[in-house]
């Protein structure tokens, strides 16, 4: 059965070999990238694919908060309904980590613009759809100041603490929803798969690419995930299994949504 799934991040890596994936199964994908020139090449690319379904393209910069709001404004003005949201985007490091608000470019673009796009989202979904959040097998307990912007980080810090981060919410949201919202799932889609994050931030080739695509599939379409919300699937291991012990404390989940909630309501933007 055909889906429509919104994949963010759909230009490189995990996220390109996923939408290839997807679109030659005939699904009607959207897909997201923050270079237009890139993004159209891509959807020419999956439009050429045999069996291809529909491809939409959509530009944001997942660094700025009013961008990625504007890009969920958007998709509910072209569709009323979303079966999927893959919250694949995401960055290890970057020349200036600071954004335009001064927060820090990796808890944004990998913990905060997901929830607001996902939170957003939510209305074209129902407890029939699924979201896909893309942890990592690096996680460390969340500083909240870093997470707010009022501290610095190092680039694996500030990477490993994002990643938990979305693993949190995706524990909190989960909670919160039950059985009226989405499935809503966190996946480590493997360690040093050979994508250009990997490469760059660890100058490794990295492992193949299509171990996480397949884990992403099964867990965006598998009735394998049904049921399943609020869990994290670890791929190192073929299965779900627990975060960082402190993703599994329910008061340190509220805490991180917490923080994000005021980030987004200081930028004047939605937190629920």
């Amino acid at each position: 059965m055909q889906k429509t799934i919104l994949l963010t991040g759909a230009t490189d890596g995990i996220g390109l070999e996923t939408a290839k994936r997807l679109a030659a199964d005939g699904h009607t994908l959207l897909i997201h990238g923050r270079n237009p020139d890139k993004l159209d090449r891509v959807k020419a690319d999956l439009e050429a694919l045999p069996g291809a379904g529909e491809v939409e393209a959509y530009v944001a910069d997942f660094s700025d908060l009013a961008d990625v709001n504007s890009l969920a404004d958007t998709i509910r003005s072209h569709r009323n309904h979303l079966d999927v949201l893959i919250n694949n985007a995401g960055i290890l490091r970057t020349q200036d980590p600071l954004n335009k608000d001064g927060m820090d470019v990796r808890f944004v673009v990998n913990t905060i613009a997901p929830y607001l796009l996902t939170r957003k989202l939510l209305p074209l979904m129902g407890n029939a759809g699924r979201v896909v959040n893309l942890s990592s097998a690096a996680q460390a307990p969340v500083n909240l100041k870093a997470l707010a912007g009022q501290q610095g980080a190092s680039d694996m810090e500030a990477y490993a603490q994002s990643k938990l981060a979305i693993t949190m919410w995706t524990r909190d949201l989960a909670r919160e929803l039950g059985s009226d919202g989405p499935v809503i799932v966190a996946v480590n889609p493997a360690s040093l798969l050979g994508t250009k994050m990997v490469k760059e931030g660890f100058g490794v080739s990295g492992s193949d690419i299509g171990v996480g695509v397949d884990i992403l599939m099964r867990a965006s379409l598998s009735e394998e995930f049904a049921g399943r919300s609020g869990a994290y699937f670890d791929n190192d291991s073929g299965r779900f299994a627990d975060p960082h012990p402190s993703g599994m404390d329910p008061k340190a989940c509220a805490e991180v949504v917490a923080t994000i909630r005021d980030v987004l309501a200081h930028t004047g933007l939605p937190a629920n």
